[in-house]
């Protein structure tokens, strides 16, 4: 038989909870768990253990045993390896949350945070983790292994932001795909093991936003590789499964009323979802959530994003005005410049405009479709 790596990835951070809470540093407990599983790989198809998750637990404690044993310059943790827990049923205790808080921690950088949190919750191996970056593995070894020495000295129970947790989960769900994971799936996934640990409207926001914008990636990309924008998307390619749990999830954490960023960025997204056409798109109210989010965070990104609501709600010359109003340097001002004179009829002033936008672009599949953008007015004009 085959092994169940879903399972597996599933109860690392329980297993890595309970050696955590027996008394192993993180970092040790960490690298236990991760020959755990590389042994779980190996024995597993031939002899399947009734209980994975105690099976795990004591292979991996009996590894944090070995490597502790063999490290004989700790002697603090003498006491500590003398004695085996005697055998019996797992502990039924989920440190999981507090793994969440750990893995993303402040005193980490967003980077660090996020591969931890692969690994340490995720349970993914650091070739998955360098692959999907696109970066050496000795590179991203590195990277964890300064992680976990930093986060070494953090109490295990000490209360964590989860304000931080939600910011590294949806860095990972932006990277989309790369190499043999899907981190915007892994996203999904553990922000779905979040929510099951703490009842918080905003881990609810966020994870309806993750479902909703999710729900349209089969029709993001052209077969030629090339980005499809919104109001051009297939809608009949939509998961509509996907966006119906979104939504039911949203209007769920909304109905507390305490209103928090990813609860507004998801009634956007169930906004567009819910529109049958680009044309029957609700734009009034997503102005209106526009200005909530603005409320909320300040973010001078939202207000950009706000302007080409407002050009669809009040017309482009309202959308021109709104933009007017920010920083040209922001990232993608000009492309929405374009954007909106383009809609103002301003066919030369776009073109311009989106040529430059094209050479600003932040990666390649965008300054292509920025430059096609511009190829297509010029040869109108």
């Amino acid at each position: 038989m085959s092994v169940d790596e879903a399972l597996l990835r599933a109860l690392t951070p329980e297993v890595l909870g309970v050696l955590v809470r027996r008394g192993a540093g993180f970092a040790p407990a960490e690298d236990a768990v991760q020959d755990a599983l590389v042994e779980a790989l190996r024995v597993w198809p031939a002899d399947p253990p009734r209980d994975p998750k105690g099976w795990l637990i004591t292979v991996a404690w009996r590894k944090f045993l070995d490597a502790t044993r063999a490290e004989t310059a700790r002697r603090r943790r003498e006491d500590l390896v003398d004695v085996e827990p005697p055998p019996g049923p797992a502990s039924t205790v989920d440190d999981t949350l507090q793994l969440y808080f750990l893995c993303a921690h402040p005193s980490l950088t967003p980077s660090s945070a996020v591969a931890l949190t692969l690994r340490a919750v995720g349970g993914l191996t650091t070739r998955q983790i360098a692959q999907a970056y696109l970066v050496p593995e000795a590179t991203m070894a590195q990277r964890i292994s300064r992680a976990k020495h930093t986060v070494s000295r953090v109490r295990f129970d000490q209360p964590g932001d989860v304000a931080t947790v939600l910011r590294v989960l949806y860095l990972v769900f932006n990277e989309g795909y790369s190499g043999d994971v899907d981190l915007a799936a892994e996203a999904i996934r553990l922000t779905r093991q979040l929510a099951a640990a703490i009842d918080h409207p905003e881990v609810a926001g966020l994870l309806a936003l993750m479902l909703l914008h999710h729900a349209r990636r089969p029709s993001r990309i052209a077969p030629d590789g090339s980005l499809v924008p919104l109001a051009e998307q297939d809608r009949g390619r939509w998961d509509t499964a996907a966006i119906a749990e979104g939504v039911g999830i949203l209007q769920a954490a909304l109905a507390r009323d305490r209103l928090g960023e990813f609860q507004a960025q998801a009634a956007i997204a169930a906004l567009h979802a819910d529109a049958p056409s680009a044309a029957e798109t609700d734009w009034v109210q997503i102005v209106e959530w526009y200005d909530e989010l603005a409320r909320l965070t300040g973010s001078p990104v939202v207000r950009l994003n706000r302007a080409v609501a407002v050009g669809e709600a009040d017309g482009p010359r309202a959308g021109l005005a709104a933009l007017a109003e920010l920083d040209e340097s922001l990232p993608r001002y000009t492309a929405v410049a374009a954007y909106l004179h383009e809609r103002d009829g301003d066919l030369v002033t776009a073109a311009r405009l989106y040529a430059e936008a094209a050479q600003k672009a932040l990666n390649l599949a965008e300054r292509e479709h920025l430059t096609r953008q511009a190829a297509r007015l010029n040869a109108h004009q």
